[in-house]
């Protein structure tokens, strides 16, 4: 199918979702039938993964094509999953979006768990790319209040812990959404070794600054970024207490 003016091809669209459900499946971020990936073909309609079927076993005719107002337009023999709801709730608030990821990491939920958000001014490449990560209100799963514990975070963020449930990430196309899960895993696991260590040297305020502006330069949509502290503590050399030996 020939794609709308800005907006991959359904067939591209269909090859990635199935590749990017492969990968959350080799990662670990979903087991049995969990998670569900959704992107954009036109200005009304997406393709979304299905109930009941592993992202690891998928094929591209178990699809299912919809549009925004949640009306099938065309399906395999499997419903979309009834976590569609905050998929399309993302698209309604925030009509840059062209793809959704959802998934259960082991440490970004388990922050979600804990009610902790990402926030912490410690990790410069995460800043660049997700920057900070609040944590949405818990809502029964499948339901309408999903939707409605997300939506606050649709438009500034590049994605939302879900408590007691999970991760949500977004972005201007499907790689971006795929990528920023990624990161936030990564994000979520680095920040956990950190806190076992005794804590990190946050950035400054200025440090942060910094990188928001190379966010700019490099087209990227602005996120919440992290605070940062009040001054530089990582501006020195840490040196290791030992000596040279020179071999004779």
């Amino acid at each position: 199918m020939a794609g709308f003016a800005g907006f991959p091809t359904e067939s591209e669209i269909r090859a990635k979702i199935v590749e990017y459900g492969r990968r959350l499946y080799d990662h670990g971020y979903v087991v049995t039938n969990d998670g569900n990936i959704s992107a954009r073909v036109s200005e009304d309609e997406i393709i979304a993964t299905p109930t009941g079927v592993s992202k690891g076993f998928m094929n591209e005719d178990m699809l299912v094509r919809m549009k925004l107002d949640g009306t099938v337009v065309e399906r395999s023999s499997r419903a979309p999953s009834s976590e569609i709801k905050m998929h399309l709730r993302v698209y309604q608030e925030n009509p840059s979006v062209m793809g959704v990821v959802h998934a259960h990491p082991v440490y970004a939920t388990s922050f979600a768990i804990a009610g902790i958000p990402l926030d912490e001014s410690i990790l410069s490449e995460a800043m660049l790319q997700i920057g900070a990560i609040g944590v949405a209100h818990y809502a029964e799963p499948g339901t309408y209040d999903v939707p409605d514990s997300i939506a606050p975070f649709c438009k500034d963020y590049a994605a939302v812990l879900m408590s007691n449930h999970g991760a949500l990430a977004w972005g201007t196309s499907l790689d971006e959404a795929y990528t920023r899960m990624e990161v936030l895993e990564n994000y979520a696991h680095i920040s956990y070794v950190v806190r076992q260590l005794g804590g990190g040297r946050q950035l400054s305020s200025e440090q942060v600054e910094g990188l928001a502006r190379i966010r700019e330069r490099m087209g990227l949509s602005p996120v919440m970024m992290p605070q940062g502290s009040s001054e530089v503590v990582n501006g020195e050399d840490v040196m290791p207490a030992s000596r040279m030996v020179r071999p004779d």
